[in-house]
């Protein structure tokens, strides 16, 4: 996922986005540990995605409380 695909998302899409890649991850984890996994860069990759969406969140929401003051 890129940054640019995250900036256009709403702030529904990015609660449901960090839901799901919350869900993938652990599916991933569990996975780590009862097999070996296909791809492994793909945990790291999950985690860097989440971080994008959260940063994006909370810069939305700073945003929004520097134009209500």
């Amino acid at each position: 996922m890129k940054a640019n695909e995250v900036h256009k998302m709403s702030d529904a899409e990015l609660v449901e986005t960090v839901g799901q890649l919350r869900s993938r991850l652990f599916e991933l984890r569990t996975q780590s540990v009862t097999e070996k996994l296909e791809n492994p860069k793909e945990l790291g990759n999950i985690r860097r995605d989440i971080a994008r969406v959260l940063t994006e969140k909370r810069t939305r929401e700073i945003a929004s409380t520097q134009e209500s003051n």
